[in-house]
């Protein structure tokens, strides 16, 4: 067994209709990994919040390695108008979050929303208003923590997604 290099690997690029939304999160790693997370799994843009470190943050761009130029993004400071804007364009806005209207991401059907906004809440409160997202979905959780860190949270479920979408989707 030979393990492979990235010159070894050709992967099958494909875009999805996924946009993620990052409410207002503030580590600077979070938002390095958030870069190299949707670059992999094929998401066509990333807004963050304004006081979210920026894309010349040190820490950001040494996580982030060279996919801040891959992947569109811009910068939000209207939480509530920027998901309006979204909404008003087709999007199903899905917030990655324990609610107690949450649908199990398993059980959830990707397929049926043709395009999608992946909110992710803050590290600390999570989603600032709820009431603007149309659904919300949680990752089932077997040990003692209930939750996770926001990145892992939107790499499981940028796999499940793509996974469902992937079959039907164009290069």
């Amino acid at each position: 067994m030979e393990q492979l290099t990235h010159y070894d690997i050709e992967n099958d690029q494909k875009q999805f209709p996924i946009t993620i939304v990052c409410d207002a999160i503030r580590t600077p790693e979070n938002i390095g990994m958030c870069f190299r997370i949707s670059e992999s799994f094929g998401v066509d843009k990333i807004y963050f919040h304004e006081i979210s470190p920026s894309v010349e943050n040190r820490i950001v761009k040494k996580t982030a390695r060279n996919t801040v130029n891959q992947i569109e993004h811009a910068t939000y400071s209207n939480f509530d108008a920027l998901i309006n804007q979204l909404k008003a364009a087709g999007n199903t806005i899905i917030g990655i979050e324990i609610t107690d209207k949450s649908i199990n991401i398993q059980d959830f059907n990707f397929k049926n929303h043709e395009k999608i906004v992946l909110l992710l809440g803050s590290e600390r409160n999570g989603i600032k208003n709820t009431a603007l997202v149309d659904e919300t979905i949680a990752i089932p959780m077997y040990g003692r923590n209930s939750s996770m860190n926001v990145i892992h949270s939107l790499a499981i479920t940028l796999y499940e997604v793509t996974n469902q979408l992937g079959s039907s989707q164009k290069i």
